[in-house]
């Protein structure tokens, strides 16, 4: 059975180009856009995402090792504008194929190389700030510091919690903030990535507390954009409020 063929956006948009084949009028030189009317407007907006679309897909291939003629691909917008494209459908669909086989296999190997590098990265900064003072290590490798202890009772898994939080990598960049919302979040501990379901229970209600969380208690291999495959997660959490599971029997 034949495999549907994906193309990227870039290919479709290119292929889309070539089904065009009224001649586009010849037109003088125009030194100044001008943009006055909604009709203008529209024409010079399509081009412009198509631009912005095609920068970030050229900048995406080049970090990647691509890097492709950007005159060639304007001539091959015009040309294909024209209807007057150099090269045919069929060869357009081959060569695009072979450059998105291309693109997903350096994808791939730099996911692989990136999810490495975090694991490795991960490790040495877990082993040094292990050795710090204030900082416990828990039999699953969680490790925590107490920023301040509240007097409320502990959560159990199968509680839900109202929280405070900022989630960071090892870099410092910020990836999430119920500060940042300025809204808290509640959620049933028992349905969080392991470290928080493990930690929080550490925690009584008014208590902020520093969490260094292995990958494998986190996202593990999954990347999620903002936090890479493998990463080490930091965060800070305030436990504010345990809320009884309304699901849960009544003993």
């Amino acid at each position: 059975m034949k495999q549907t063929i994906k193309l990227s956006l870039i290919a479709a948009s290119v292929l889309a180009l070539t089904a065009c084949n009224q001649k586009a009028q010849e037109t003088a030189k125009v030194e100044e856009v001008k943009l006055e009317t909604e009709i203008q407007q529209q024409a010079y907006g399509i081009g412009a995402s198509v631009g912005n679309f095609l920068q970030k897909d050229l900048a995406d291939k080049k970090e990647l090792g691509i890097e492709l003629d950007q005159e060639l691909l304007m001539r091959g917008f015009k040309d294909a504008l024209a209807g007057n494209a150099k090269l045919d459908d069929e060869k357009i669909r081959e060569v695009l194929t072979a450059l998105d086989s291309s693109v997903r296999e350096k994808q791939t190997a730099k996911g692989e190389a990136d999810a490495k590098k975090n694991k490795e990265e991960g490790q040495k900064y877990l082993a040094e700030n292990a050795k710090k003072d204030g900082v416990t290590v828990t039999e699953s490798g969680l490790q925590y510091e107490v920023m301040s202890t509240g007097e409320g009772k502990k959560p159990v898994a199968t509680d839900i919690v109202k929280v405070h939080y900022k989630g960071t990598l090892l870099d410092g960049s910020e990836f999430d903030s119920s500060y940042s919302r300025n809204q808290p979040a509640t959620f049933p501990l028992n349905q969080v990535i392991a470290g928080w379901t493990e930690g929080l229970q550490l925690m009584p209600v008014g208590s902020k507390f520093k969490f260094t969380i292995p990958s494998e208690l986190g996202y593990g291999e999954r990347n999620l954009g903002k936090i890479p495959a493998n990463s080490t997660l930091v965060f800070e959490v305030e436990l504010l409020e345990i809320q009884e599971d309304k699901e849960k029997p009544a003993e």
